[in-house]
């Protein structure tokens, strides 16, 4: 899932604060905006942009954990929609719907404990690529 790959230059102590808090952006939204899917978004968004003309490793940090939470956002608004629907609009819950539930929460385990995984590593300085958002993010931030 995560890949550790080493940069050319050693990053400050400062950086590597700075990349690792990209990742606790989203931990702390959670906790304040919990059934609201858009909340990690716009926590980690902001952060990016505060940051986003930092160092490569801090940029690069920040836009790792942006597309994560992008992607995250998608999957997480069509089931946050369809528990509305069924609570409001008087919808069945069907086997599809179960089974969908089951796999947000699943992706979103698996993406909070690599997001501490990642915050945590990059703090001690190795630089983490998670697996599909560090490609993308390869593709996106040019050194």
């Amino acid at each position: 899932m995560t890949q550790e790959t080493t940069f050319i230059y050693k990053p400050s102590d400062h950086e590597l604060e700075r990349a690792s808090n990209s990742y606790l952006m989203s931990l702390v939204a959670i906790i304040a905006g919990l059934p609201l899917p858009i909340v990690n978004l716009f926590a980690t968004l902001f952060f990016y942009l505060a940051n986003r003309k930092s160092t490569f490793f801090v940029r690069w940090h920040c836009t790792q954990a942006l597309l994560s939470q992008l992607t995250l956002l998608c999957a997480n608004s069509v089931g946050f929609w369809w528990t509305i629907a069924i609570i409001f609009r008087n919808e069945k819950t069907t086997n599809q719907y179960i089974g969908y539930i089951f796999t947000i929460l699943f992706f979103n385990i698996l993406e909070f404990a690599s997001t501490i995984y990642c915050a945590v590593q990059t703090r001690k300085g190795k630089h983490i690529q998670q697996w599909f958002f560090g490609n993308l993010t390869n593709l996106i931030c040019k050194a």
